[in-house]
């Protein structure tokens, strides 16, 4: 019985909980704060939804700054005051910068207006939610029901209602 209560008394007294210690052996520097998997959130501006966002994973990370990346696929559906789903926008990976609200999205983005089907595709394309402005510098394709444009850049809304591509490089009219 002695040797049983000393190997006992010896498993007790020999661990330690030294916090600084677990997280050097649990935490790697470049771990998430948080992860969540089928991220869904409903943002609201005055009680009405504004957007609507989906991500296979999220993860928040705290340092070197607070951003929140979102990967395995993206979707925003964008609402107007009706409530109605007016544009739709896709990307392979996207990231919130917490501090001033700004999102990048890139890899396979595309933005496409419900109501006029134009569809935009390009490598990425910033928000600006505090200006309401979407924008790219880099090539993109538009497709409309009746054309296709190519170009350098662009700039529209949330509700993309305001589409400009910058740098035409070609306009193709179709007879449909």
């Amino acid at each position: 019985m002695f040797p049983v209560v000393l190997v006992m008394a010896g498993i007790f007294f020999s661990c330690s909980n030294d916090m600084e210690q677990v997280k050097r052996v649990t935490m790697s520097p470049n771990s998430p704060e948080e992860t969540s998997e089928d991220f869904h959130v409903i943002f609201t501006d005055s009680g009405f939804a504004s957007f609507e966002l989906f991500a296979g994973i999220a993860e928040t990370y705290i340092e070197p700054k607070k951003v929140t990346q979102f990967k395995d696929g993206l979707k925003v559906l964008f609402f107007d005051k009706e409530g109605n789903v007016t544009s739709v926008l896709t990307s392979i990976y996207g990231e919130v910068d917490e501090e001033t609200g700004n999102i990048e999205v890139r890899d396979s983005v595309e933005f496409l207006n419900k109501s006029t089907l134009e569809l935009l595709k390009t490598e990425v394309l910033y928000w600006n939610k505090l200006a309401d402005s979407i924008y790219t510098d880099k090539p993109v394709v538009l497709r409309a029901p009746d054309k296709v444009i190519t170009g350098i850049g662009a700039r529209t809304n949330h509700l993309m209602d305001t589409l400009v591509v910058y740098k035409p490089q070609a306009v193709i009219y179709s007879n449909k």
